[in-house]
């Protein structure tokens, strides 16, 4: 009788685990958005880890980062994987959008680049430093030039600070805001650029030569996000916690060797 119990609960628990497996595999396959670049990369090696467990994600890279947070609002994405908080907070505050940050994934350290200056320290009076020209990448270079020694912000200066919080600029930098796809391009034509590093690898740009580097004590590192009405979703939620494993971790780690820093 205690044979035949044990044997119905184990075919009963086989059972439901087959339909639980069945389930996920009808269901279309979560939809991640990123920007075109390493990022992509983490995300795909996550997917195949996913699909050992039978959960399904397509991994769709975008050229333009205003276009991921539009796609995710629209509904034609789950989830995406490609800004850090103070620049979703500007775009749910001028576009309206219902998208919340989640769990937090990586640090992708901003750099200050030259093709012609070794050093901040050799950059002449009045030498042109490009930046980006979103709001919230924008503040993040200032910090970076601070941490350089080219300029110095109020002390009160807050997170999303501008160029009205420079209170010290001696050499006379001048910034010039570009997109932040054109950076890298920017550098044949300006004294130094500070660029993020998708953008930094996708031109060739070696972050161990850069100027100045972000630590791992940034404040920018990036966020899952996904619409309000989807934060609780099991499979989003699932998916976020293979990206924050040990294997996606020593992939990272050994793919990036510290120019990518995982937070978990």
């Amino acid at each position: 009788m205690l044979r035949r119990t044990v044997l119905a609960a184990v075919t009963l628990g086989a059972l439901v685990l087959s339909g639980l497996s069945a389930m996920a595999q009808s269901q279309p396959p979560l939809k991640i958005g990123v920007s075109a670049g390493p990022y992509g990369d983490i995300l795909r090696f996550t997917a195949d880890l996913a699909a050992k467990e039978g959960l399904k994600a397509e991994i769709v890279e975008f050229s333009d980062w205003v276009q991921i947070n539009e796609a995710l609002n629209r509904g034609d994405l789950d989830a995406n994987n490609f800004q850090h908080i103070p620049y979703l907070q500007n775009q749910v505050k001028q576009r309206g959008y219902d998208i919340v940050p989640l769990d937090a994934s990586i640090v992708v350290p901003m750099g200050l680049y030259s093709k012609k200056f070794k050093s901040a320290a050799d950059l002449p009076k009045g030498a042109q430093v490009a930046i980006p020209n979103d709001p919230s990448n924008a503040s993040r270079a200032l910090f970076l030039l601070q941490q350089a020694g080219l300029i110095k912000l109020k002390a009160d200066a807050p997170l999303n600070a501008t160029l009205i919080d420079i209170a010290e600029n001696p050499r006379g930098i001048k910034l010039i805001e570009l997109d932040a796809a054109q950076l890298p391009r920017s550098l044949d034509d300006v004294a130094a650029a500070t660029v993020t590093l998708n953008y930094a690898v996708l031109a060739g740009l070696k972050p161990k030569e850069s100027i100045t580097l972000e630590n791992e004590q940034s404040k920018w590192h990036l966020v899952w996000a996904a619409r309000k009405d989807r934060k609780d979703d099991p499979r989003i939620k699932r998916f976020i916690a293979l990206y924050r494993s040990q294997p996606v971790k020593d992939f990272i780690n050994a793919r990036f060797e510290g120019t990518i820093i995982p937070t978990w």
